[in-house]
């Protein structure tokens, strides 16, 4: 589904993030991406969310070529992938449903950004992400009366309701309870297992990466040092990602 070749990134005037990285991702995978800071993960999600110009490389989504495509093929991206950052941005002032229903400035008509309407089939659609997501019980409830995982959750939902095929998401659990990061991981574990939706995540803590992910790439100096299916990285992996 997507594949990514040659890819490098360097900051101005001369700090190199990442170097040549070579990845090829299924539908349906849940990759964790590990290694210590500053080894580039934010960096390589952000850009395949497009959220930063590459230096080089070529990006293709599917059959389609998306560094070719200059706009259009970041518009191709930003619609079918979803960029969630550490802290979900979310309108604390509105419910749940509403901010699953009213979705990014992008993904979402201008009439209803500005009145907030909405067809039934989309409340439904949106009512039934919830329910899978475990946060029926929660659509009425204002946001800023969820908890951190819970607001995960609603950015998750979110991002499904609105058309993503790929979750690009920066540090799910960070600052998290342990029993609601075991929530969330379950979460986007089982949307990449039973819905096929691919899932790339940033991790800090590995032990998550080795326990829930389908495959575990590892970043050291901007480089991929570890590229494996989902298990526990060997002692050695651990010393080249310094981790």
């Amino acid at each position: 589904m997507l594949k990514i070749e040659n890819l490098s990134k360097v900051y101005p005037p001369s700090e190199t993030a990442l170097q040549q990285i070579d990845i090829e991702i299924e539908k349906g995978e849940f990759v964790g991406v590990v290694g210590s800071s500053g080894s580039g993960k934010s960096t390589l999600l952000k850009c395949l969310a497009m959220q930063q110009t590459w230096t080089s490389g070529t990006y293709r989504m599917g059959d389609h070529n998306i560094t070719a495509q200059g706009w259009s093929g970041k518009r191709k991206v930003r619609r079918e992938c979803a960029y969630l950052e550490q802290t979900p941005v979310l309108n604390v002032h509105r419910k749940a449903l509403k901010n699953v229903l009213i979705g990014r400035t992008q993904q979402t008509p201008l009439w209803r950004m500005v009145t907030g309407m909405v067809r039934n089939d989309d409340y439904m659609g949106a009512m039934d992400t919830l329910e899978r997501l475990g946060l029926l019980e929660k659509a009425h409830m204002l946001t800023s009366e969820l908890s951190g995982g819970e607001r995960q959750r609603v950015a998750i939902a979110r991002a499904l309701v609105h058309g993503a095929q790929v979750l690009l998401v920066d540090e799910p659990v960070l600052g998290l309870d342990p029993k609601s990061a075991e929530t969330v991981m379950n979460t986007l574990r089982e949307l990449a297992l039973k819905e096929q939706v691919t899932v790339i995540a940033v991790l800090h803590q590995v032990e998550l990466a080795e326990k829930y992910a389908t495959r575990v790439i590892g970043l050291a100096n901007g480089r991929i040092e570890a590229d494996v299916k989902g298990r526990r990285l060997l002692q050695t992996e651990k010393q080249r990602l310094s981790i």
